[in-house]
């Protein structure tokens, strides 16, 4: 089969696009012929991450496609089912934090990227009937980050402000459609002024250029929860704009990791400040019923045939996209 295959060196000179062995699946796996894949910034950072002494290893952690074989001892999946892949591996239950032992497909488990994949049985759902190959093939990981951010973490509750900094990638689409069927009014910021008015499509309240004055651009209108995934470069100026006893959900950082937190005023406007990653496959399930309740699709950008990864890893390092990449495989 082909896949797209990490080894030998770091960042995109390891990347190739070439033949390995199809996998067989063992008891209580299922064999997954893989007609759509989804792209994530974990992608860029597994290209650093993997090392050139490490096995060579298929990245890749969203998918979507029929099952063509199954081990020993599976039941609840069959030949021909439709399926996505859940890329969580060893989370099943909702819980505070991950087990000891959770990893995320692809890297240094085989991810997506290929023609086919073997995963457990447990990892896979039924496809979306509503969706697309194309958006069910990018819908688990930033869906269900955005699902856990939103509902386990921050507990939103209709009439909430939810405010997004850096709108534009699948997690910030899927957090402002979530948000908006919860009933919350949501603000987001870009610099893009393609992405503000995509934004404001999507039913964001404002839009507010990531140059301005956030404050004044509120009009000092304070957020009851603020979702922060940029880091260093935005993290104070996005506590800035919460309300006192309000809201902040931290889960990522495209800029610097190391934050200055001057802690007097946090503890005096009683802050809460909560970490949150991935889910579970209880939280992907409620995600998924949530998602047909409410008829959301994924924000679709572009999709690349997978021998065309340079060009969709490009897009992804440039932050060009508005919504999710794929890749179509079949």
């Amino acid at each position: 089969m082909k896949a797209l295959v990490h080894e030998k060196k770091l960042g995109m000179e390891g990347l190739h696009y070439q033949e390995t062995k199809t996998p067989e699946p063992e008891a209580g796996q299922v064999r997954v012929r893989l007609k759509t894949t989804g792209m994530n910034h974990r992608d860029l950072s597994i290209l650093h991450r993997h090392q050139p002494e490490d096995p060579a290893c298929i990245i890749g952690s969203d998918g979507a496609g029929i099952i063509d074989a199954v081990g020993d001892n599976v039941t609840r999946i069959s030949t021909g089912d439709e399926v996505i892949v859940n890329p969580g591996l060893g989370w099943k239950e909702n819980s505070d934090a991950p087990p000891e032992g959770f990893d995320i497909l692809g890297v240094p488990t085989d991810g997506t990227f290929a023609e086919y994949i073997v995963i457990s049985a447990d990892n896979v759902e039924p496809k979306p009937e509503q969706l697309s190959w194309e958006e069910a093939g990018v819908l688990a990981l930033p869906a269900l980050t955005a699902y856990r951010v939103l509902f386990t973490r921050a507990r939103v509750q209709p009439g909430d402000k939810v405010f997004i900094p850096g709108i534009g990638g699948g997690v910030a689409t899927f957090l402002l459609q979530f948000a908006k069927a919860a009933g919350a009014t949501v603000y987001v910021t870009s610099r893009s002024e393609e992405k503000r008015k995509q934004a404001l499509e999507l039913g964001a309240e404002k839009a507010i250029d990531s140059h301005e004055d956030w404050a004044e651009a509120l009009n000092g209108e304070k957020m009851d929860i603020v979702i922060e995934s940029i880091g260093g470069a935005t993290f104070n100026k996005s506590l800035a704009q919460l309300r006192r006893g309000g809201t902040m959900v931290t889960f990522g950082s495209s800029t610097d990791d190391t934050v200055e937190l001057n802690i007097r005023p946090f503890f005096y406007g009683q802050y809460n400040l909560l970490g949150s990653t991935m889910g579970s496959t209880e939280e992907l399930q409620e995600m998924l019923a949530f998602i047909k309740k409410h008829d959301i699709k994924p924000v679709m950008d572009k999709s690349f045939p997978l021998a065309s990864f340079e060009e969709a890893f490009d897009r992804l390092h440039q932050a060009a996209q508005i919504g999710n990449i794929g890749f179509h495989i079949s």
